[in-house]
């Protein structure tokens, strides 16, 4: 899944893609690359991050929409407003990638309920907005981190099922950094096989986030590395998660990780015994 961010804020490479005709050329670049989604979001959820109306959502989200569909790229929409991903949809987006998981809208439940057949819903795990999220971060209850987030996520997957999703549709993402601290985002990675237990594909998204950042600070001055400086930390992160069983990677330099994990399978059918 190939990140295209139409939003002036966003962390990573906020204000690149706020053009129209900007935004078209890198979708079409990404799908080039490889990438089997595009992924557009018009809301940075960055901690701190101003939310955008939903005019203002619509405006930056459906021209690209609906110009990457056009030209047969598959894509999937970054929303957590019903009448976003609705209007996403009917522009030919076919996943519904929801960082709320359906919290902070439940009507986005209902929009993909009662949608085409063939449309994925993603549901995150969440627990506040981005300007108070990190007052979240407390994971006090059995197994920690790794037990609140496989409970929370398996209770979003109820929610969709009982809104009419097929749970075949549902795709989890136990949202690295979002009500997290980095240790948190570890802990996670390290137990992708217990939310794998939840019985969906897992979607992981460690692209470029601060986490990497703080692993490679700098080793004088303490300054996290720079978010343009994180790409190889990021390859290494998918790469392994690819092999724990990931559905699916989130990242912003699609190429990069595709060709890491060109390797890594190349190098299991040369040792397969040893794999």
């Amino acid at each position: 899944m190939g990140v295209l961010n139409v939003t002036p804020d966003s962390f990573s490479d906020g204000g690149r893609w706020a053009d129209v005709d900007a935004a078209l050329a890198h979708g079409r670049r990404l799908a080039a690359d490889g990438a089997d989604l595009v992924d557009v979001g018009g809301e940075s959820t960055r901690p701190g991050a101003r939310r955008p109306d939903v005019a203002e959502e619509l405006d930056r989200v459906l021209p690209v929409v609906a110009g990457l569909a056009a030209d047969g790229v598959a894509v999937s929409v970054d929303t957590m407003r019903a009448e976003v991903a609705a209007a996403a949809v009917e522009a030919g987006a076919t996943v519904v990638n929801d960082v709320s998981g359906g919290l902070a809208d439940p009507g986005v439940l209902d929009v993909v309920a009662g949608a085409d057949a063939d449309l994925v819903y993603v549901a995150m795990h969440w627990r506040a907005h981005s300007h108070e999220m990190t007052g979240f971060a407390s994971y006090d209850g059995p197994g920690g981190v790794v037990g609140g987030v496989v409970a929370e996520l398996g209770d979003r997957l109820a929610a969709a099922t009982k809104a009419g999703v097929p749970e075949d549709r549902v795709v989890l993402d136990p949202g690295l950094g979002f009500a997290k601290t980095g240790e948190h985002n570890w802990d996670l990675l390290a137990a992708l096989d217990e939310l794998s237990a939840l019985g969906r594909p897992l979607l992981v998204g460690a692209s470029r986030k601060s986490f990497l950042g703080s692993l490679l600070a700098d080793p004088d001055t303490g300054a996290p590395r720079s978010v343009g400086e994180r790409e190889a930390a990021n390859v290494a992160v998918s790469t392994l998660a690819a092999q724990a069983g990931a559905w699916g990677l989130r990242v912003h330099d699609v190429r990069a990780t595709l060709d890491a994990v060109a390797v890594v399978r190349r190098w299991r059918q040369a040792a397969p015994d040893r794999a």
